[in-house]
């Protein structure tokens, strides 16, 4: 049986159906859909649109119109462009990119000031994308599987970031701006070119550090509270006075429902492997530590 295929303008039959609901929220995954039904920008009181692999090509610059929009995953689609109308949703928090072609973002991407988790990995990125660098408020951001050699100097004024995955980049020296990353929780480099490492003792905040699949001989020097992932990680801290530190999820789940359940991210604990509803795409692996 071939996925059914909605025309171009009109909300699937069972959108109604979601609505009655009362959250808010529409499932549109795994549908066939090269673009946006124009009718669910009409959807003005909408705060959760899940369009996750259906081949979309293209986003109307309509989809300004979902002011109250706070979850949108648009990710494992076909997107190569990003149209200025979604950066006016003045209440995003988590956009999911992931999984596209996109080879930049808008300028005016930086109008997201709500936005506290992005995630725009396996996309075709060459370079950090400024608008980002205004994005103050934002967590956790998901860059893996790009194509990125360095990092911008200006990096430290993303204040809020607390959680950044770059792994399967094309890195060959540790970025220096990554040193004045204070406030850091989560760094993993795993799968770029690196051949060693800086001593990682100025970022205070570390809880976890990932470097596997690096041509690195041994483990960077950090602080007895960091959980190490690569080469000689377990020896290194076997070595140590104290108890071996628990380590919090280095990929967690690709959804959060809440606020509440995306600082377990950035907190500690154990948070669900949660997909979008509907299940129609599996979770990002969330397994507590070592899984790339």
């Amino acid at each position: 049986m071939g996925i059914a295929e909605s025309t171009p303008d009109e909300l699937p039959s069972d959108a109604e159906e979601q609505l009655r609901s009362g959250e808010q929220q529409l499932e549109l995954s795994g549908r066939r859909l090269r673009r946006l039904p124009s009718a669910v920008c009409a959807l003005s009181r909408l705060q959760k649109l899940y369009v996750s692999g259906t081949g979309l090509r293209e986003l109307p610059e309509e989809i300004e119109e979902l002011r109250e929009l706070r979850i949108l995953a648009l990710d494992f689609n076909k997107l190569e462009r990003l149209p200025d109308g979604l950066c006016r949703l003045p209440r995003l928090t988590r956009l999911y990119l992931g999984g596209n072609r996109l080879l930049a973002l808008p300028a005016d991407f930086a109008q997201l000031q709500s936005l506290r988790c992005l995630w725009i990995e396996g996309n075709f990125l060459r370079r950090f994308p400024r608008p980002l660098l205004r994005l103050v408020a934002l967590q956790s951001l998901q860059m893996g599987d790009n194509r990125l050699r360095a990092l911008p100097a200006e990096l430290p004024r993303m204040t809020g970031l607390r959680g950044l995955w770059l792994y399967g980049n094309r890195f060959e020296e540790f970025p220096p701006a990554l040193l004045r990353m204070g406030r850091l929780h989560i760094l993993d480099l795993d799968r770029n070119r690196l051949g060693g490492f800086p001593d990682l003792h100025p970022l205070r905040a570390l809880r976890v550090f990932s470097y596997d699949h690096n041509p690195v001989t041994g483990p960077p020097r950090v602080a007895d509270t960091v959980f190490l992932v690569g080469e000689g990680a377990v020896e290194r801290m076997a070595e140590r006075d104290g108890p071996t530190p628990r380590p919090p999820p280095r990929r967690p789940a690709r959804a959060f429902e809440d606020e509440e359940e995306e600082d377990l991210l950035i907190g500690g604990g154990g948070p669900r492997a949660l997909g979008p509803p509907g299940g129609s795409l599996p979770a990002l692996e969330a397994a507590p530590g070592l899984g790339t």
